[in-house]
Formats: C-alpha cells, sequence, structure tokens
C-alpha cells in the first residue's frame, strides 16, 4: 500500500509517499508544491497550484490512503486563517481523487517518528532519513510530510491489529479525535 503525508503549506506543502507491506516501510518519493512564484495577494492562484499539485502527486504515484497534518490556531489569526486554506485546498485534492484521508496532529506525528512530542525539525528529519534508509536528510517539509505517512503505516497497522482481535472496527477518525484537544 502507497501512503500519501502532507504537510500543508500555503508557499510550501511538503508531500512524502511511503510504500508499506509487510510491516516494512519503503521511501517511494517526496518534495514539496511552492507557490513562491506568484504574488502573495494571489491567493486563488495560489490554492490551485497546491490543488493541481497534490491531484498530480496522487496520479503519479498512485496512494490508497494520505495523512495530513492537522492544523491549529498559531498566534497570528490572519496566518491561520491562510494555513486553514492551503490546508483545504489539500484536502479537496485528496477528495477528487477520491482517497481516504487520517489526520495527526505535530504532536502525534513527532511521537511516533522521534519517540516524543516536542521533537525539533531536525530530529524529525533525522529519524525519517533513518527510518527510510534515505542515502541524505530530506527537506523539512518533505520530512515532516514522509513522517505523517510513517505515522499512517504504524497506526493503521495498529488499528487492523486491533480488529482481528474483536475490538471492533476501528476508526482512524474516532482514533485522533481525541488528540485534538477538544
Amino acid at each position: 500500500m502507497n501512503i500519501l503525508g502532507i504537510d500543508p503549506g500555503l508557499q510550501t506543502t511538503g508531500f512524502g509517499v511511503v510504500h508499506w507491506a509487510n510491516g516494512k516501510l519503503h521511501y517511494v518519493a517526496s518534495g514539496t508544491i511552492t507557490t513562491t512564484h506568484l504574488p502573495r495577494t494571489d491567493l486563488t492562484a495560489r490554492i490551485g497550484v497546491l490543488f493541481e499539485g497534490i491531484c498530480e502527486v496522487c496520479q503519479r504515484y498512485q496512494p490508497q490512503t494520505a495523512a495530513i497534518e492537522i492544523v491549529f490556531v498559531n498566534v497570528n489569526p490572519q496566518s491561520t486563517l491562510l494555513l486553514g486554506q492551503a490546508r483545504g485546498a489539500c484536502l479537496a485534492a485528496l477528495a477528487h481523487q477520491p482517497l481516504p484521508v487520517a489526520e495527526y496532529t505535530a504532536l502525534q506525528m513527532k511521537k511516533a517518528v522521534a519517540g516524543h512530542g516536542k521533537a525539533a525539525k531536525a530530529q524529525v528529519q533525522e529519524m525519517v532519513k533513518r527510518l527510510l534508509k534515505l542515502p541524505s536528510l530530506p527537506g523539512a517539509d518533505a520530512a515532516d510530510a514522509l513522517a505523517l505517512a510513517i505515522t499512517h503505516a504504524h497506526a493503521s497497522r495498529g488499528m487492523a491489529l486491533m480488529s482481528q482481535a474483536g475490538m471492533g472496527r476501528a476508526k482512524a477518525s474516532g482514533m485522533l479525535r481525541g488528540g485534538r484537544g477538544g
């Protein structure tokens, strides 16, 4: 199964694709979709680039599922709104495919990959490099996206094991809702 991870951002959106089979992870691809070549005031064009970029990644790498970071309120409300719109463009592209989508907080992703929720960007990059046996560190946005895909691979395995053990049908959305703090 190919899993697409997305770290949404209005200027730079990271993506990462991992292949999960027989309990093992394999790197497929990663990179960024940028809108920095467009005027900051042209929000419509920037949202369009993100939508088209995620659609292109899905067509190229054929993921069966996706994981995206949950956005929290930042200090600057305007930045939070813009980030939410970028995330919305990514979600719309995933719905357009259509792909099932799991959501994870940055804390959940960092804990799953680096062992603690307060891991620095450099620690996440290093752990992604090690887990996927990459020759060098991925960029920060691509590393976060790969870490989200890795997190989902591990979470989906846990949900499958719970289901096999007769604990009912596990749902990603129900499991993750508690991590949102509300």
